[in-house]
């Protein structure tokens, strides 16, 4: 039986102006699962974020973290099971060097001085910060940055990781290696990830499932059923994958696919079974109805 790493019931959260952000969002993440949460902005993703280790409390409902109310225990509690990741890495990196920053969680942990040297040492070298040790964290380009603030709240060990739009302003090369470490925390360690983001391309490689959030809980599945849903994604303001748009075009030109991959690798998949099918080959054509489906396609994909 999966345990429950997050339970939320009910969260209601209202900003002091009286504007509501969270309208009774219920859900639950399992133990090592990985979660993206998407919506359009203003949507409440990071007031959700917030919630899961006390920085906010909501004015009703519950927010349970291994089955422990995160409004019944101590701050210092939470953030051994709960690390967060804020979207920019200015808020979070804030000492001398590189190596503070590391050290300064597990500091506050009361762990002993070696015990401190060992954890930091450790996730410097998980993370492939080696050698950056006495940098200053300001010096530092953005995907280095998003590393060290990712760093300094793994060296913390905790069970659940919560990312707040962890690939923004990141270059394609640091980008990829985000998803490569993020991926490797969890297929390695066994830790939860839950994050939130605008990144539609990266969610296929970062999560099992999906909640599309607008106050509330819109809808909940895979990344194939909520990317698939055509009027959910318009209702909500939100885009699909780039390889799944590619293959609605190749759908119009008559190939052959009921599920669209939503990644390369599910491309490479399936183009290399459509092509050992097809004896070699991959036959696309215009048909009577290929014009007005192209349409129909590009006036969908309009507002983004």
């Amino acid at each position: 039986m999966r345990k429950e790493a997050i339970t939320i019931r009910n969260l209601c959260y209202t900003y002091p102006d009286g504007t509501k952000v969270l309208e009774d969002v219920s859900l639950e993440v399992y133990e090592g699962e990985r979660i993206a949460i998407v919506g359009p902005n203003g949507a409440g993703k990071t007031t959700l974020l917030l919630h899961l280790n006390g920085i906010l409390r909501g004015s009703d409902g519950q927010v349970d973290v291994f089955g422990k109310s995160v409004d019944k225990v101590k701050r210092e509690e939470i953030i051994k099971d709960v690390g967060i990741v804020f979207q920019d890495p200015d808020d979070q990196l804030f000492m001398p060097t590189l190596f503070d920053d590391l050290a300064f969680g597990p500091i506050n942990m009361g762990l002993k001085e070696d015990e401190v040297r060992e954890r930091v040492e450790k996730t410097i070298l998980s993370l492939g910060l080696m050698g950056y040790e006495n940098r200053c964290p300001h010096h530092l380009s953005g995907g280095e940055k998003k590393k060290a603030a990712l760093a300094a709240v793994m060296s913390m060990e905790p069970r659940i990781l919560v990312l707040d739009e962890p690939t923004a302003n990141l270059d394609p090369k640091s980008r990829a290696e985000l998803i490569k470490i993020v991926k490797d925390l969890n297929e390695r360690e066994g830790i939860t990830v839950i994050m939130a983001t605008h990144d539609v391309n990266a969610v296929p490689a970062l999560a099992d499932r999906v909640f599309v959030l607008n106050k509330r809980v819109i809808a909940e599945g895979t990344a194939q059923e909520i990317f698939s849903d055509g009027d959910l994604m318009n209702a909500n303001n939100l885009g699909v994958p780039e390889v799944f748009k590619l293959f609605e075009v190749l759908r119009c030109f008559g190939y052959n696919c009921e599920e669209l991959p939503l990644s390369i690798d599910e491309a490479i998949e399936h183009l290399t079974r459509t092509v050992e099918v097809n004896g070699g080959h991959i036959h696309l054509h215009i048909h009577e109805h290929t014009h007005d489906e192209v349409k129909k396609l590009r006036s969908k994909y309009e507002h983004h």
